[in-house]
């Protein structure tokens, strides 16, 4: 074969970093597209981060009614935390023209802890603003933590068919032992102390763990009939029923001295506060902060694993 058809060693050197480097030129122009994507994403949620976040604490001068809004379950990282609960009632709070507190509740309950600091951070405010009445609405359902908040209040009140009570607490989890016994799987849990397995859902249930379970739950549930008692004192009937966990309508809740009259925030700006005007106090995360809360460090760490993958193999 003629020797000019067949390229020589030096050419084919030269065409393979002539073709290496155009890869390399391809993958950092990839690398910086992706970049650059990246940064044009992050600046339009800053912008809706700084354009849609709250406006802060309203400045009202004149007469009118507080409204903190408690809506959803209460736990750490939702809109019902007790950090945003007690940062808005201390904003109503702080302004001197404020006729009455309406803490206007939409909650199925949630942590008893921060439904305690809620609860006894509305008793501190009452305690400095004496003057000042704070008075609970139910919206559609008060229940268990939300009820645990509501009873701090100086009065409650509710629509008819509200469903109010749930005083109890509960502990609940699945049981695959029997399934996995089907399947032909093995557990193998490792523990340092004779309990740290405790209620462990892929292992035999303990009639010890299970004791001590329950004794935790009424331990939790005596500090939550404290606090109920303490709130409505002899305005409860004495009802077996009250401390069971069931729950009743607004009109069922005023009969057992769960509830006190019937109303709503409007109802009870105009007729009870003398004062029209409602001026929300909630305090909402930005929704730049919401958006990043609800995508939650996993998801992050996700997106930034896959942008490093396409770094490195486009």
């Amino acid at each position: 074969m003629n020797d000019d058809t067949n390229p020589t060693a030096w050419e084919r050197g030269v065409l393979e970093r002539l073709l290496q480097g155009t890869l390399i030129e391809q993958r950092r122009a990839r690398r910086w597209r992706i970049f650059f994507r990246l940064l044009s994403v992050l600046l339009v949620l800053l912008v809706l981060g700084v354009f849609v976040s709250d406006v802060g604490v309203p400045q009202v001068n004149s007469r009118h009614t507080a409204l903190v809004q408690l809506n959803g379950v209460i736990a750490p990282g939702t809109d019902a935390n007790a950090d945003l609960i007690i940062e808005s009632l201390r904003a109503a709070y702080d302004n001197t023209h404020v006729a009455g507190v309406v803490l206007r509740i939409d909650s199925p309950g949630g942590s008893p802890v921060q439904a305690g600091r809620i609860n006894a951070e509305i008793q501190r405010l009452r305690g400095l603003h004496p003057t000042v009445p704070l008075y609970a609405v139910i919206d559609d359902i008060c229940a268990s933590g939300g009820y645990y908040v509501a009873v701090a209040a100086d009065k409650i009140y509710a629509d008819k068919a509200s469903v109010v009570g749930s005083v109890g607490v509960l502990m609940n989890g699945f049981g695959f032992v029997g399934a996995m016994e089907k399947l032909g799987i093995e557990r193998r849990l490792l523990t340092a102390g004779e309990h740290k397995g405790f209620l462990d859902p892929f292992s035999p249930q303990n009639p010890e763990d299970a004791d001590h379970a329950r004794e935790l739950l009424k331990a939790i549930h005596g500090q939550f009939i404290a606090v109920v008692k303490q709130g409505r004192g002899a305005r409860l009937k004495d009802d077996p029923r009250l401390f069971s966990g069931l729950v009743w309508t607004g009109e069922q809740g005023i009969e057992l001295g769960l509830v006190d009259a019937l109303g709503d925030t409007d109802s009870v700006a105009r007729d009870v506060f003398k004062a029209d005007k409602v001026v929300d106090y909630t305090v909402r995360p930005a929704y730049f902060e919401k958006l990043i809360r609800s995508a939650g460090g996993e998801a992050a760490s996700s997106l930034l694993n896959a942008l490093s993958d396409g770094l490195r193999w486009r």
